[in-house]
């Protein structure tokens, strides 16, 4: 074997039960510390550290702070921006360095806080981690949300995610009950998955109708069941190699795990935008070019994780790559991002170490999706106990061009996806709609209770509703 060959070596993760917790570097440094045991590697000798983006805390130096701790001086360093394809990106670039000779050992590690920050938000405390950034630095969007959305409050995926799957529903002629019982038939294999993962947040398995009948609605048709669980303590690491140095390591041949193939692709941006709203156009452009380059099909796969954030998540990965939703192989490994965990951008990190776990264990094939953003990007990553096909890289296989979005709008309309969002008491509070109107489509808020009501009752999705503007917000009625 070329002893350039990139292969995973080392996984850990873990989950903190009991908060107050540790703050991120010190979750880094223990899973950083554990994936090196695994891999037998000493922490200084990493030739890359790499991090994925924290919600949880601004430090002034992350990749610094870390290494300093590890004791190590890596000649690459990277902090990746905010986005659940970051791990892949992040691992896929370590193994391209790899590959290339640039690099021996690269280290990927991410963790998450977030529901120690919530302790000490309910306590009424405030956080003073170590090393904080000042000036805090902006947000690490790669892009900002658009000035219509915005305005429209169309910013949160629990709205954004929602609207795409009313389209999707619509498309397919499908009822309200009907999606969300076969919401709660995909999801509750889930649950069960979770149950048996020591390293998931949820590890309770659930009934269908107690999925999506058991709790308070978040953003309509969705209830808090079915969605990613984002205040979690969590944090995983892999540790990748050369052939060559996991040989002077001392690495068993059982325990390294090869990137076969992988692929990244673009859907538009603004959710709006979406030629088809329910529908993806890049997934299945990626998931060829992952398979194409791993010389490795659907069928060879063992195991599969797909991201997971919500139902339509799923769903678009199924209707892609002609996946049945309820197949024996399952949709996940670890639970899920609504059971195991999602550790805002860091979750594929968790699912590609629980992937490695398994096929160390039982030698074959397994595939692990990731997204970003409102289903705007996707990754798609095939791992093996086998080496063999060929990497790829982060260029983009497919970027989709979408349709024009119009700000202020008054006159008819046509609906083409919406929601409603719900407070924490269950309450609907707002509707937001995505409409078709000449020359493009537009976002609008619906306020009166009688109509959310009547949204949540029936299919509202190619209704013509009426809208008006103040300039800059729309106002539907019907």
């Amino acid at each position: 074997m070329d002893p350039r060959t990139p292969c995973l070596i080392g996984i850990a993760q873990r989950t903190i039960r009991e908060q107050p917790g540790p703050e991120p570097l010190d979750l880094w440094d223990e899973v950083a510390r554990a994936a090196a045991a695994d891999a037998r590697l000493p922490v200084e000798r990493l030739d890359s550290i790499q991090i994925v983006y924290t919600d949880s805390w601004q430090y002034d130096s992350p990749v610094g702070r870390l290494a300093e701790r590890l004791g190590a001086s890596p000649g690459h360093r990277a902090y990746s921006k905010v986005s659940g394809t970051a791990p892949q990106l992040l691992i896929g670039a370590a193994a391209a360095g790899i590959a290339a000779g640039e690099l021996d050992s690269a280290l990927v590690v991410g963790a998450e806080a977030l529901a120690t920050r919530r302790a000490y938000r309910l306590a009424g405390a405030h956080v003073s981690w170590s090393h904080p950034a000042d000036p805090k630095p902006p947000y690490g969007w790669e892009r900002p949300p658009h000035a219509a959305e915005l305005a429209h409050g169309l910013f949160l995926p629990v709205h954004t995610y929602a609207i795409m799957e009313t389209a999707r529903r619509a498309a397919l002629g499908i009822s309200i009950e009907e999606e969300m019982r076969d919401r709660g038939r995909m999801m509750a294999p889930m649950t069960e998955v979770a149950a048996a993962n020591p390293h998931a947040w949820r590890r309770t398995a659930r009934t269908p109708a107690e999925l999506v009948r058991g709790d308070r609605f978040v953003g309509w048709p969705y209830t808090r069941n079915t969605v990613a669980v984002l205040e979690v303590d969590q944090a995983a690491a892999v540790v990748l190699a050369g052939a060559g140095l996991a040989d002077r390591l001392g690495v068993p041949a059982e325990q390294r795990v090869y990137l076969r193939g992988w692929a990244y692709g673009e859907d538009t941006w603004e959710v709006a935008a979406r030629p088809a709203l329910g529908a993806s156009q890049a997934i299945p452009r990626v998931a060829e070019a992952a398979f194409e380059r791993a010389g490795l099909g659907l069928g060879d796969m063992d195991a599969i994780d797909l991201y997971s954030c919500f139902a339509i998540a799923l769903r678009q990965a199924c209707d892609a790559i002609g996946l049945d939703p309820l197949e024996r192989r399952g949709l996940t490994v670890t639970g899920g991002l609504p059971y195991a965990g999602g550790p805002a951008s860091d979750y594929v990190l968790h699912s590609t170490a629980t992937m490695a776990g398994l096929l160390r264990a039982q030698p074959g094939h397994g595939l692990v999706t990731g997204v970003g953003m409102h289903l705007t990007k996707h990754t798609y990553a095939v791992w093996s106990s086998e080496p063999g096909g060929r990497l790829g890289d982060a260029a983009p296989v497919f970027v989709a061009k979408g349709v024009p979005i119009v700000g202020a709008y008054e006159g008819p309309a046509v609906v083409a996806g919406y929601t409603v969002a719900h407070g924490r008491d269950g309450g609907a509070e707002k509707g937001i709609l995505v409409v078709e109107v000449p020359g493009g489509r537009a976002h609008a808020v619906v306020e009166r209770a009688e109509l959310l009501a009547d949204a949540e009752s029936r299919e509202l999705v190619g209704e013509e509703v009426r809208l008006t503007t103040d300039g800059k917000v729309n106002v539907a009625a019907w």
